[in-house]
């Protein structure tokens, strides 16, 4: 069997509200409860979301995504006012990169993690200059 990463937890403040946050703007079924976490599916993998009272580090996650998952999520994010990158270190605001000849866009969750959306794996397409 191939390994393959199964879920990681994800700390925030309100583990509710961050889960709908990730459903709501990737368009994802609503979360499901286990134990103390709240489940968000992605794929064969799952964040699981988990309340904490101390420091949420910020955390990266990537997802990969189609070029009409690209506009709807892109729209989700643009109807909400957030504040959005072209690269992670948020010097490209309000831009979106074209890294391998496709799409990708930064922005954060409301716990600080740097979320991204990407339609082409870096370095499986056109050269471009580093953006992930």
């Amino acid at each position: 069997m191939a390994v393959r990463l199964n879920h990681t937890i994800v700390a925030a403040h309100d583990r509710d509200a961050s889960a709908r946050f990730l459903t709501e703007v990737l368009g994802l079924p609503a979360a499901t409860h286990f134990g103390p976490f709240a489940v968000v599916q992605v794929g064969d993998t799952s964040l699981d979301v988990l309340e904490t009272d101390g420091k949420v580090a910020s955390q990266h996650y990537a997802f990969l995504v189609s070029e009409a998952e690209f506009d709807e999520i892109f729209g989700r994010i643009r109807a909400r006012g957030l504040p959005y990158w072209a690269d992670p270190g948020r010097r490209r605001r309000g831009e979106i990169n074209r890294g391998d000849g496709g799409r990708g866009v930064y922005f954060d969750d409301p716990n600080g993690h740097l979320l991204e959306i990407i339609t082409r794996p870096y370095g499986s397409g056109e050269p471009t200059a580093a953006t992930g």
